[in-house]
């Protein structure tokens, strides 16, 4: 029996949060720190859609202003990538997703104040719930991760600012040509903020084989076919349920650390208990929550 589209579209966007999910991992496995690898994803990204005739003619229809406000949320996308896989790094990749997971939390008090909408109270509960569940967290790691946590929470911050920006811009230009000036912006911006890194020779320097091929995986397969695939997706399926799914990321991404790069030998039964205080907050948030009718922002990626 063929599949409805509604049943097609909860495949593809979880199909899209489980590469969101490799994101991490990739992100541990490529060897070069973490401003050279989100760099040379911008610049990936924004090559292969500059190829794009569509793209241009976004651009060019595209007036002064949205440009500038386009640019400014894509400097919070570099910067929220930086921090994201400066915790990776400095910590490891499922410390950094069970950061993010606060992204929700943090959006609550955001979006308000950006988009002019109502406070909702039940928005403040979940996040006052989240808190046992980040101290526990922070207590089942070992020490010298702990400033991944930090770096992590700020990732998680940024990433709520960039989602209630993009809220507000969502409907007024092709997608496709947001990511792409989004995606140029925030590689130009991370160009100009090189020199304020302390660096050995070069501040952006080639790969090698192995994480040119890396680079490429998560470039092309974890953020531009699932940036792709999730705009089919979201056309057929309400902003609750797109919600919901995309709410379930970093238990993708901890049990593919677990699987692929053997974390939980590096973190206590206390992290895993504070991941599903925090998890189990976040999927609840959209099931809480009356379901709104207003689209969903494109989704980043780790």
């Amino acid at each position: 029996m063929p599949l409805t589209d509604t049943a097609r579209a909860q495949f593809q966007i979880h199909v899209c949060v489980l590469l969101w999910g490799f994101t991490a991992i990739l992100g541990k496995l490529i060897s070069l720190p973490a401003l050279a690898l989100v760099w040379w994803r911008m610049l990936i990204v924004a090559a292969v859609l500059l190829a794009l005739p569509r793209v241009w003619r976004g651009l060019r229809a595209l007036p002064p202003r949205l440009h500038l406000a386009y640019a400014g949320v894509g400097v919070l996308v570099a910067l929220h990538w930086l921090t994201f896989y400066g915790a990776i790094k400095l910590a490891n990749a499922s410390v950094a997703v069970t950061c993010i997971a606060l992204a929700p939390v943090f959006l609550a008090l955001v979006e308000p104040l950006v988009t002019r909408r109502r406070f909702e109270p039940r928005e403040l509960l979940l996040g006052i719930a989240v808190v046992p569940g980040v101290a526990l967290v922070v207590g089942g790691i070992p020490a010298h991760m702990r400033v991944g946590v930090a770096v992590g929470a700020l990732s998680a911050l940024l990433v709520a600012i960039f989602g209630a920006y993009n809220k507000r811009l969502v409907t007024r230009a092709d997608p496709l040509t947001v990511t792409c000036l989004e995606i140029g912006a925030g590689a130009l911006f991370l160009t100009a903020l090189a020199p304020l890194f302390p660096h050995a020779g070069s501040a952006f320097p080639l790969p090698d084989a192995r994480d040119a091929w890396l680079l490429l995986l998560l470039a092309l397969a974890c953020t531009l076919l699932p940036f792709t695939l999730s705009l089919v997706a979201l056309r057929h399926l309400s902003a609750y349920a797109a919600q919901l799914a995309i709410n379930l990321e970093p238990i993708y991404a901890i049990a593919l650390a677990i699987v692929l790069l053997g974390e939980q030998r590096e973190l206590g039964p206390a992290f895993y208990v504070g991941v599903a205080i925090v998890v189990g907050a976040v999927v609840l948030h959209p099931l809480l929550m009356r379901p709104r009718g207003r689209p969903l922002p494109p989704h980043p990626g780790g």
